[in-house]
């Protein structure tokens, strides 16, 4: 038996960190081994206890933060710290490096973000936060090949396991794309629905996704393009829903307001979950050329839902075997193409969901934990050198 203390942001922030720690301390305590984990949550400011889970909380920009939350965490078997630069206090999230260099227990540090073009002083930060690990983990062979090549990191210290997924526990491809399946009655065609989804902000490319869309106005029956998700928090608060009004405006616009659909409900993992096995294509469009771990994406190929994605990186390593059709970031024209392909080729459909079952068992949170459960007892079993 094993336990982990987990240093990360955590619900009911949202953010993609906390999504991610909450899924892998539920599946690392919840299949009977006895191991048990605590989290040490990272705010801004001081919140109320909301899940039994966090044992106590690191306010960035306090003082004495850094010191408690390590004395918290040293009562742990193993530290699980999740970093970005973004979450923690000081330049590039430098506060971190105080708390890490005062465990005394072995710490996986997991990577979120592995930057191709790092500032000196941001190489420095990951250096140094990874110099102090016992363990570092990526969730990409991009992320991986890009430490090696471009940071100093001990690469025998480097273990790729993979992002987590609910949604591979119950994979079926959409009746839409059986090519076995009887047609839909002539009088109700069944609308094909291309699903984006997460939390909503600029930097997701959607003002290309819905000019792409726009160009499937001649396809019987008319697909619909639903776009779920709240507007990112800190989007929220320094802009309001400017930019979720201003792709509202810009459907208007493109005479295609009735076919894009915004969705706000919050929804809980498993409730998304049936959302996006309902869709005929995801679509992720996102602008970002760095972006080596995607959640959504993982989530979308556990599904077995055919994809469209920009070519970022992440995406290019995942669907190289077949189970998505990649397009240049900003290139509407061949967006739309792509999109119309799945949608008016079930054999290409079918296809991807095909490739995608190949893919699937090993992003189960099942299989991910295990991994992490494995690699934490490689630490502990791992021989303590003395000091010279």
């Amino acid at each position: 038996m094993t336990s982990f203390g987990f240093l990360s942001t955590y619900p009911p922030t949202q953010c993609g960190l906390a999504t991610f720690s909450a899924a892998l301390v539920r599946h690392l305590t919840g299949q009977g081994t006895g191991d048990r984990a605590g989290v040490v949550r990272v705010v801004d400011a001081a919140q109320p206890a909301v899940y039994p889970d966090v044992v106590a909380q690191l306010v960035n920009g306090s003082p004495t933060g850094a010191a408690r939350a390590a004395a918290v965490l040293n009562r742990f078997d193993v530290a699980v710290v999740q970093h970005e630069f973004g979450i923690y206090g000081g330049r590039d999230g430098e506060d971190v490096l105080r708390l890490v260099g005062e465990l005394t227990v072995p710490a996986i540090v997991v990577l979120h973000t592995v930057l191709a073009a790092p500032t000196a002083h941001q190489r420095q930060v990951l250096e140094r936060i990874a110099d102090a690990a016992a363990a570092v983990v990526v969730m990409s062979r991009t992320a991986a090949d890009r430490l090696r090549e471009g940071y100093l990191v001990d690469t025998a210290k480097v273990s790729v396991i993979p992002h987590g997924a609910l949604s591979s526990r119950r994979m079926s491809p959409p009746a839409s794309f059986n090519p076995f399946a009887p047609p839909a009655p002539a009088s109700a065609p069944r609308r094909p629905t291309v699903l984006t989804w997460g939390l909503l902000g600029p930097g997701k490319g959607i003002e290309r996704a819905i000019a792409a869309f726009a160009g499937l106005g001649d396809l019987t029956p008319a697909p619909r393009y639903v776009i779920a998700g709240q507007t990112h928090p800190k989007v929220l608060a320094r802009d309001g829903e400017a930019y979720r009004d201003s792709l509202r405006a810009q459907a208007e616009d493109l005479g295609i307001a009735a076919d894009v659909e915004f969705d706000t409900e919050y929804r809980n993992p498993d409730v998304l979950m049936d959302l996006v096995r309902s869709a005929d294509v995801v679509l992720l469009p996102y602008d970002s050329t760095e972006q080596v771990t995607s959640g959504v994406l993982i989530e979308a190929v556990a599904a077995g839902r055919p994809i469209v994605a920009t070519r970022f990186p992440h995406a290019v390593e995942l669907l190289e075997d077949g189970a998505g059709l990649l397009v240049a970031h900003e290139d509407v024209p061949a967006m739309t193409e792509a999109l119309r392909a799945v949608l008016t080729q079930p054999a290409l459909a079918a296809s991807m969901t095909l490739a995608s079952g190949r893919i699937a068992p090993d992003l189960a949170w099942t299989s991910v934990a295990e991994s992490y459960r494995a690699l934490a007892k490689s630490l502990l079993d791992a021989p303590i050198t003395a000091a010279v």
